[in-house]
């Protein structure tokens, strides 16, 4: 399989946003036998079977839900399933202040298991049939109730790890990254370049770029094009802003040239975006 192939997965509601039993996909994408590289987060509730991320092989032998970040290599042997497909870009523009990575179960490098007590996994299975109900209907709105549902989803499961205690070996390394992230949701209207970000860390930026790819699978320049895309489709959808206004807010020189930059990263003009994105 290409490793391209695995961003048609997200096809459904505005492209970004997908859910159904494991067979679905399997009808149209053959994931069980090869790995292949994905383009989304993708959850997995299923008993029994075997996924491989990068390097890490997890052996499911009881109820639970894998969590496998974007950019991940993986390979799915799991007999039966249910999948929540997302990306950032969808989950990201339900509030403001909601952040993925505050998410310690997104955020580990090859991947979560989290196995579920019945009675979790039960409501799992509630939420997930009503996620889906919703998306296959496609109601107006259906874009914030997804969110919604998604929402919910995401802290439950954000309960269990910390409940659970899920060791978190931290380094150095790890460290630097997560204050990268930091300095970015602080500076990224103001500081694009990587530079500016290694210099603040005391680092250089080819070691930057060296820590991203590694924990983040892409480089920091990215990083910080998806996070500045992210505010630009938070301020469309959520306010009434000037598309110009929106450009100065985000500091980009002219209002021509940050419509050229998110047409560059959303595949769409600003006005598009915010006449499309009202479900």
């Amino acid at each position: 399989m290409r490793s391209d192939d695995i961003a048609l997965l997200t096809i459904g509601l505005n492209h970004t946003f997908w859910t159904g039993s494991l067979a679905d996909i399997l009808q149209q994408y053959p994931l069980q036998e090869q790995p292949h590289r994905l383009r989304c987060y993708l959850l997995l509730a299923a008993s029994t079977g075997t996924v491989i991320t990068d390097d890490k092989t997890v052996h499911i032998h009881q109820p639970g839900i894998c969590c496998i970040p974007p950019n991940s290599v993986c390979s799915i042997q799991v007999p039966a399933g249910q999948v929540i497909c997302f990306t950032e870009d969808f989950f990201s523009l339900r509030y403001n202040s909601n952040i993925l990575y505050q998410f310690g179960f997104l955020t580990k490098q090859s991947g979560s298991y989290l196995p579920l007590e019945k009675t979790m996994f039960q409501k799992w299975q509630l939420l997930s049939d009503l996620m889906q109900q919703e998306f296959h209907q496609q109601y107006q709105n259906g874009n914030r109730v997804l969110r919604s549902y998604l929402n919910i989803l995401l802290c439950s499961l954000d309960q269990v790890y910390n409940e659970n205690g899920y060791p978190e070996r931290t380094s150095n390394r790890d460290e630097k990254i997560r204050r990268f992230e930091t300095l970015l949701e602080a500076h990224y209207n103001h500081h694009k370049t990587p530079s500016f970000y290694a210099t603040q860390l005391h680092i250089t930026t080819n070691y930057l770029n060296k820590l991203c790819r590694e924990f983040r699978h892409i480089s920091s320049g990215e990083l910080i094009r998806k996070r500045v895309t992210i505010e630009a489709q938070r301020l469309l959808y959520h306010t009434g802003l000037s598309v110009s206004e929106i450009a100065d807010h985000l500091g980009f020189e002219s209002a021509s040239y940050f419509a050229t930059f998110f047409k560059k990263h959303t595949g769409q003009s600003p006005e598009h975006f915010r006449k499309q994105d009202t479900r």
